[in-house]
């Protein structure tokens, strides 16, 4: 009996050991890296570490028994600062993965860190194409948008509307060149020229010579190739100078509800922009996003629903590999469907590109809206084959010819 005893112990200490040593260092530890204080800070900063949160309490606060941590910091959208961060948090804390990291230059740059440390990183506020592209990692996966889907969408509209010449109001590192570079393809793709451009410094305060000559471009649209605080001053100057009562049309091309909402609905009414999510679009999301309200004061954007969506799914990976391995995780996450209040049919391609439905909205009049934060009307759903690059045509060396 006593040896039953002893080889019935030994056996449990082996199985709670091996438990363990699937999840490294009795936890899983999760990174949201982003800008807490900047232009981007309500596009994505506290809110996308809330919805980080929910995510895991919703998953129950474990995985494979061990608890999960979600910890946060300020990048301050300066690429050295966050792969500092990146690489502290790896080599010192046991961070498993990185997420968010909002900003194109900062996601490049903790993505090329992660896949020399084989992390990984799930961006949801990064725009560029470059991430699933030339610059693509067996470790790396982006998730919520990307610059090809909103020129698909907001480009494509506008084109289709007669908005056919376009002049590029563009912020001036990776994000804005690849938003640009994205609309203006799928512009002249589409029969419409590109008549010119100019750059302006990340959070700048004053557009004033930048509209000035968008303006004298005679251009239909001028395309905001921005986001965050840029594209609201970028609008609020431009009603300034009477841009839209003489003729010509804003495009926003990367504004999210956080941005409308800050901006308001007699200053933002009829445009026309690309979103991922909606939480007024369906009973599931509205239901999520009351729960977001109440926690955070705040409705949910895509980034924030995307960063809920991608932390789930990286739970439900490690759950099915089994262990908190990148490898293993990186073949789950590209195995399993995507599935949850962000999207009901999204998959992973090889690129690691996770392909999903987007879509075309228009900011209601003041008097349309009914409820608090009831900005949207859904013009259209863009199916993720058309919204995002064929992984085969997207540069990656990840993907089989």
């Amino acid at each position: 009996m006593r040896k039953t005893i002893i080889a019935s112990v030994a056996l449990l200490l082996a199985s709670s050991t091996a438990a363990f040593a699937d999840a490294s260092d009795g936890k899983v530890k999760i990174g949201i890296l982003n800008d807490q204080s900047g232009v981007y800070a309500n596009f994505g900063g506290k809110y996308s570490y809330e919805a980080a949160k929910m995510a895991v309490e919703d998953y129950g606060g474990k995985v494979l028994g061990v608890p999960v941590e979600v910890v946060t910091a300020d990048h301050q959208n300066k690429a050295d600062v966050a792969s500092n961060i990146a690489r502290q948090w790896y080599d010192t804390e046991q961070v498993d993965s990185i997420m968010e990291l909002t900003s194109s230059s900062v996601g490049l740059a903790v993505q090329a860190l992660s896949k020399e440390k084989k992390k990984i990183t799930i961006n949801t506020g990064a725009a560029t194409t470059e991430l699933t592209g030339k610059q693509c990692s067996p470790y790396g996966f982006h998730w919520a948008y990307d610059t090809h889907a909103l020129a698909v969408g907001t480009g494509g509209a506008l084109v289709k509307q007669g908005g056919d010449s376009w002049f590029f109001l563009t912020a001036d590192y990776a994000f804005g060149y690849s938003l640009e570079e994205n609309t203006g393809n799928y512009v002249k793709e589409n029969g419409g020229t590109v008549v010119g451009s100019v750059r302006h410094p990340l959070a700048t305060t004053d557009y004033s010579s930048f509209l000035l000559q968008a303006q004298s471009s005679g251009a239909k649209v001028i395309g905001l190739a921005n986001a965050g605080l840029d594209t609201a001053n970028s609008i609020k100057q431009a009603a300034e100078f009477g841009i839209v009562a003489g003729g010509q049309r804003l495009a926003a091309l990367l504004f999210t509800l956080a941005e409308v909402h800050g901006l308001g609905l007699e200053a933002a009414q009829g445009l026309t922009l690309t979103e991922g999510f909606y939480w007024n679009r369906t009973p599931e999301t509205a239901e999520f996003g009351k729960r977001f309200l109440e926690r955070t004061g705040a409705m949910p954007n895509m980034v924030h629903a995307g960063t809920y969506s991608a932390v789930t799914q990286y739970l439900k990976a490690i759950e099915k590999a089994g262990s908190d391995d990148a490898d293993a995780v990186s073949k789950a996450l590209h195995e399993m469907p995507v599935s949850d209040i962000f999207t009901d049919n999204g998959k992973v391609a090889a690129n690691g590109r996770m392909i999903h439905d987007m879509y075309l909205m228009q900011v209601k009049k003041p008097g349309e809206s009914d409820i608090p934060w009831d900005y949207y009307t859904v013009l259209a759903t863009i199916p993720g084959d058309q919204a995002f690059i064929d992984p085969a045509k997207s540069g990656c060396d990840l993907v089989k010819q």
